[in-house]
């Protein structure tokens, strides 16, 4: 059952380019079906979560990662009454933006493009479904809904002060109400995310030997997840102990993003999605409890996963290889595929320029960014 404060498809804003209602499809199904035909979805199968593509095939990538925020999405929004074909479609999109290596790849390239305005990969997902995405005749992106642009756009609360240039520039055509929350969908799709890659960074810092499982013992949450799993099945394998230590760890951070979740909406009492928007602080949200228990976890990622030496040394190769690839493609333009370097070369403007080829390496997998990078650095390598 539809809740009141639910996002409603029959009542959606619409699109840039209106287009005439699907037969079969909801206007957020139609997004949602939109981007997982993208080829920015699709690319997302080659590009770093925390270990790079090519460092072992169980370990996740920013695909697999999407896919698991997306499930836990339509598990939260089902039930609280909202719509999980919006949520889902948020939860799709809410990465597309990401360039090759993760948040290594995005400090580069912010990096390197401070000079013109930066790199966001938030706005950079709104760049691509609005204007990257070049399949249809009528239109360049994907022409979504403005309830999905709002939720990519503001999915982590409300947007203020300097803008990115590129969810500035599309705001101005499309006011997206950058200074209020997104919908309770968005705002789930949010969350989501957060409980995803806390079980998946966990459990594939585990695979990777950065910490052993007597690590987790005082982490809260965690902690208490494997003592409860090792009192019961003492005997099971490390694998399978670790797995039903992860469901409960899973399932505690749904439990209470519902529980005060709930709890804010019975306080509240939104009629409507625009009381969502119009909220003082968000409707979609962990107990205090928790955010207190998530930033210590956090820490211990950074101490003993993101900040370990085997990953610090990759982190190091990508950023060179982001880097690189970036200073290459402005001092000579004309190394570009040829689509590219027509659109680099078309302004005299450098400012113009440097968003073209942040854009080029933004779009690039892992794979591809190593193979473009040796092409243009080792002599003995094939153009």
């Amino acid at each position: 059952m539809r809740a009141a404060y639910a996002a409603d498809p029959a009542r959606s804003r619409g699109r840039l380019f209106p287009e005439n209602p699907s037969a079969h499809r909801t206007p957020f199904q139609r997004d949602r079906d939109r981007i997982i035909h993208s080829a920015a979805f699709r690319r997302l199968k080659h590009k770093t979560q925390v270990f790079v593509e090519h460092e072992g095939d169980y370990y996740r990538t920013r695909l697999t990662h999407t896919l698991e925020v997306a499930q836990v999405a339509r598990t939260i929004a089902r039930t609280l009454g909202l719509d999980e074909d919006l949520t889902e479609a948020v939860a799709l999109a809410h990465d597309l933006g990401h360039p090759p290596f993760g948040h290594t790849g995005e400090e580069a390239l912010a990096e390197c493009m401070a000079p013109w305005g930066g790199f966001d990969h938030n706005a950079q997902a709104i760049k691509i479904v609005t204007r990257l995405e070049c399949h249809y005749a009528r239109f360049d992106g994907l022409n979504l809904t403005w309830e999905t642009l709002e939720g990519i756009a503001k999915h982590n609360g409300p947007v203020s002060g300097a803008l990115p240039q590129a969810l500035a520039e599309y705001n101005a055509r499309h006011d997206l109400e950058l200074g209020t929350h997104a919908s309770a969908e968005a705002q789930v799709a949010a969350l989501s995310d957060d409980i995803a890659y806390t079980n998946h960074d966990l459990m594939d810092g585990l695979r990777a030997g950065l910490f052993a499982e007597a690590d987790l013992a005082q982490l809260p949450i965690i902690g208490p997840a494997f003592a409860t799993v090792a009192a019961r099945w003492p005997e099971v394998a490390p694998a399978r102990r670790r797995h039903e230590a992860m469901r409960r760890v899973f399932g505690a951070l749904v439990e209470d993003v519902l529980a005060e979740s709930r709890r804010r909406i019975a306080a509240r009492a939104p009629r409507s999605v625009d009381d969502v928007r119009a909220a003082s602080e968000p409707l979609i949200a962990f107990s205090a409890a928790t955010l207190a228990a998530l930033e210590e976890i956090r820490a211990f990622f950074f101490a003993r996963m993101y900040r370990h030496w085997q990953v610090r040394r990759m982190r190091r190769k990508a950023a060179i290889v982001v880097r690189e690839l970036f200073a290459v493609f402005m001092e000579d333009p004309a190394l570009l595929p040829e689509e590219w370097a027509r659109q680099a070369m078309a302004t005299g403007e450098k400012a113009a320029r440097a968003r073209v080829v942040a854009d080029y390496i933004a779009g690039m997998t892992d794979r591809y960014a190593l193979q473009e990078h040796r092409k243009i650095t080792d002599p003995q390598a094939r153009a």
